[in-house]
């Protein structure tokens, strides 16, 4: 079966809502500045996602960790944004690439060169990623609000049905 008899049987095996959770990972965001995770918010619900879960963690890998464990029952996908650079702080892309049981790199791949077609090469200084943490489909996006917008609009959002329905498909 090819990838449009998957995406067409994603369509209709999969609810429409899918359960997500943002975390948005940073020392000084506030629910109030946390922009990022508001776009994320934005771009899910106009799609007519469920936002299940929300919160802000600092740059600590254990708390994202628990974080993400403690999300993984009830949400199908986990976006996080932020902690995904080369800064000594930055710790998203080793405390999450430590819980996933498969990868993505495609994800990473396509993302940082469709972000180098908008900044450049600074590109690729990101270390966005995906992957499965159980049946949870976990993203973690930088932290900008433009790098937020292009992963959801050209990549996320197409493929939520189709990623959700990859896992919990017999």
């Amino acid at each position: 079966m090819g990838h449009t008899e998957h995406e067409q049987q994603a369509q209709v095996a999969v609810p429409q809502a899918i359960r997500c959770g943002i975390l948005t990972i940073s020392d000084t965001r506030t629910p109030t500045t946390d922009s990022s995770g508001s776009t994320i918010r934005t771009l899910l619900e106009a799609a007519e996602h469920t936002i299940a879960a929300y919160a802000i963690a600092p740059d600590e890998p254990a708390a994202i960790v628990a974080q993400v464990r403690a999300w993984a029952e009830r949400c199908q996908v986990i976006i996080t944004n932020g902690g995904t650079g080369i800064t000594r702080r930055d710790s998203t892309f080793e405390a999450i690439d430590a819980l996933l049981d498969k990868r993505l790199p495609g994800f990473g791949e396509i993302f940082r060169m469709l972000s180098y077609q908008e900044i450049g090469p600074a590109a690729m200084l990101s270390r966005a990623t995906a992957g499965l943490y159980g049946a949870t489909v976990i993203f973690c996006l930088p932290g900008s609000t433009g790098a937020v917008r292009l992963a959801l609009e050209k990549l996320i959002i197409p493929q939520l049905p189709h990623l959700v329905w990859e896992t919990i498909r017999q």
